[in-house]
């Protein structure tokens, strides 16, 4: 059995449910065992780096430290961007600055070293003994029929210094994992670009362009499916559609818009485009129906895409 220490994050049980299903769904049939960290805390991604950097660095490092005494031996994994960039960007500053640690463990008010390591989902399951693991765990897949955009994000790649991320234009790991699954990745221009993240709230003339571009682009290189790796983009990327449609159809009859989006690309045609977690494609892949991963939960109807790649499939209903 493979083992991680889990930081759910605050989007696991509200925003990101139906991504949560699929991790448990997934992670349950591969063999790795996600212990959650007792008693963890927001890890402050949204704002309190911005308002104190002790408070930005604090609050992750007391759910690191908390795994750290209760499971010294297991690395850390997280499956949202945001969480892995700000614990993983505590992890790196306490490893290399004597100060900053005896900040944080000041605050805290108890040892916290950074001796194993931050891990994202893609980490996990871009292993080589996970991977044999996701192809025995198979019962159907997508057998070239589903074309999908596979989305990094920035966070889960950058900055490469503190990541590790080999590639931060043209990372390849999730576009691997999706092939297992018998799904074909695109070749497309936005992989890691930022999709505007919490600023979508706060700077949304500045934001709502940004994801506008990764679906437009996305559509336009003829993707069925746009796959994510970050509950946050997911969110993001799926809640803005509809925006960008009403836009596009009060445009196309001269009614006056929402001054905000007359920068936004709408998807071409001003079509939607689904959006996925890797996991529940692999949920999918593994058997799972859309009821169980709650499908119905998305911002953007996601049934007929699936529905239509598994044709051949007995239980394609589900999807429906």
């Amino acid at each position: 059995m493979i083992r991680y220490a889990y930081f759910p994050g605050c989007a696991s049980e509200s925003t990101a449910l139906s991504t949560t299903l699929a991790n448990e769904f997934v992670f349950g049939r591969i063999g790795v065992d996600l212990i959650e960290i007792k008693d963890w805390n927001c890890c402050g991604a949204t704002s309190a780096h911005v308002l104190s950097e002790a408070l930005g660095l604090a609050l992750p490092a007391r759910a690191l430290a908390r795994a750290e005494a209760d499971w010294p031996e297991l690395d850390v994994v997280t499956g949202c961007a945001s969480c892995y960039a700000r614990l993983k960007l505590t992890n790196h500053r306490v490893r290399q600055d004597g100060g900053t640690r005896y900040m944080v463990e000041k605050i805290l008010g108890r040892p916290y070293a950074a001796k194993r390591e931050v891990l994202n989902f893609l980490d996990v399951l871009s292993r080589d003994d996970v991977k044999a693991n996701i192809e025995e765990a198979l019962m159907r897949t997508f057998r070239g029929k589903l074309r999908v955009a596979c989305y990094y994000g920035c966070l889960n790649i950058r900055p490469c210094e503190v990541t590790g991320a080999k590639d931060r234009e043209n990372p390849v790991a999730m576009d691997e994992i999706a092939r297992l699954a018998g799904a074909v990745p695109v070749d497309w221009g936005y992989k890691t670009e930022c999709c505007g993240a919490a600023h979508q709230n706060d700077a949304a003339l500045e934001a709502r362009p940004l994801a506008g571009r990764i679906l437009h682009n996305a559509k336009e290189c003829g993707a069925d499916v746009l796959l994510t790796a970050c509950p946050m983009c997911q969110m993001n990327l799926e809640m803005r559609q509809a925006e960008y449609i009403r836009k596009n159809r009060d445009k196309a009859v001269g009614r006056q818009t929402f001054p905000l989006l007359d920068v936004v690309l709408p998807p071409p045609a001003g079509k939607t485009i689904p959006v996925l977690s890797i996991t529940e494609l692999l949920a999918i892949a593994m058997g799972a129906g859309g009821e169980r991963l709650r499908m119905d939960a998305h911002h953007v109807p996601v049934g007929r895409v699936i529905a239509d790649a598994l044709r051949d499939d007995a239980e394609t209903e589900v999807f429906l």
